[in-house]
C-alpha cells in the first residue's frame, strides 16, 4: 500500500515528503519545545510507522497501526524503479555514493553532502533546498537523521519551488550497500531490531536506546490515560443528554 501511494504521488507535479516515525522520533516530539519539529510532521504528505514497538503499543489501545520499516520501503522502491529514474541523496559520503551507483546503475544519481550541525546552519539548509530545487530529481532520499531530515523537508515544502517525492529514510541506504548491517529477519519480526543496532554501534546509540527510548512507555501511558478520560467524559455527556425531560 505505502509503495503504491508513493509511486502514485511521484507521477504528480509539485513536492511531497514522507516521514517514517519510530520510537526515537516520538520521544523527540514529546520533549521538544521547538514548534518546527511538530510542524514538520504535521506538514508531511504521508506518515508511515517505522516501528513495530509503536505498532504493538497502538494495538494495546485498540488501534491498527501497521509497521512498514523505512528500510523495506527504500529497498522495494529501488528494486522496482524504472530505468533512467533520477534519484538524489542528501547525506552519506563518496564511498557510499559510489556503491549506490554500482548497485543501481540504471538510475541517474545526484548527491549532496551537507556539513554537520545543519539545524543551526541556515546557509547549509538553504544549500540543500536549492540543490533539490535545481536538481529536479524524481525522488530524494534524506539520510541525515531526525529531526534534521524532517525539518528541512518542511522548509523546502514551504518555499514552494521544489518537485518530486522526498523520503526521510535514516540509515536505509547504508543497509542496502552493506555499510551497516541490518538485524536478522527474526529480530525484526519480534521488534528487537533496536537491540541489534545497539550491539552494533553501542557508543553512538546507547543513549538513544537505553535512556531516551524507554520514555515511549510513559508517553504511551499518558496518552492512553488522557484518551480514556475523554472517552469516559463523552459517554457521560451522552448519557446525560439522553435523559428524559422533567417538564420544567
Amino acid at each position: 500500500m505505502a509503495i503504491r501511494q508513493i509511486r502514485q504521488r511521484e507521477q504528480k507535479t509539485g513536492y511531497f515528503y514522507v516521514v517514517t516515525p519510530n520510537v526515537d522520533h516520538i520521544v523527540q516530539l514529546e520533549k521538544s519545545s521547538d514548534a518546527l519539529l511538530a510542524e514538520a510532521y504535521s506538514g508531511a504528505g504521508m506518515v508511515i510507522c517505522d516501528s513495530r514497538i509503536l505498532s504493538f503499543l497502538a494495538k494495546r489501545v485498540g488501534l491498527e497501526l501497521e509497521a512498514v520499516p523505512g528500510s523495506d520501503i527504500t529497498r522495494e522502491l529501488l528494486r522496482t524503479g524504472r530505468k533512467g529514474w533520477h534519484l538524489a541523496m542528501i547525506g552519506g559520503h563518496p564511498v557510499l555514493h559510489e556503491k549506490l551507483r554500482k548497485l543501481y546503475p540504471n538510475y541517474e544519481w545526484t548527491f549532496h553532502e551537507p556539513p554537520m550541525g545543519i539545524l543551526r546552519n541556515a546557509t547549509a539548509r538553504l544549500a540543500i533546498a536549492e540543490f533539490i530545487e535545481n536538481t529536479k530529481a524524481d525522488m530524494v532520499f534524506f539520510a541525515i537523521g531526525a529531526p534534521q531530515s524532517e525539518v528541512i523537508c518542511r522548509e523546502i515544502s514551504m518555499r514552494g519551488r521544489a518537485s518530486g517525492v522526498a523520503l526521510c529514510i535514516g540509515a536505509s541506504l547504508e543497509f542496502l550497500t552493506g555499510a551497516k548491517r541490518r538485524a536478522p529477519g527474526w529480530m525484526q519480526r519480534i521488534g528487537l531490531e533496536w537491540l541489534y543496532r545497539l550491539s552494533s554501534e553501542p557508543s553512538r546509540l546507547w543513549r538513544r536506546y537505553l535512556l531516551e527510548g524507554p520514555k515511549i512507555f510513559g508517553i504511551w501511558w499518558r496518552w492512553k490515560t488522557i484518551t480514556q478520560k475523554k472517552i469516559n467524559a463523552s459517554r457521560h455527556l451522552g448519557a446525560s443528554g439522553s435523559r428524559p425531560s422533567d417538564g420544567k
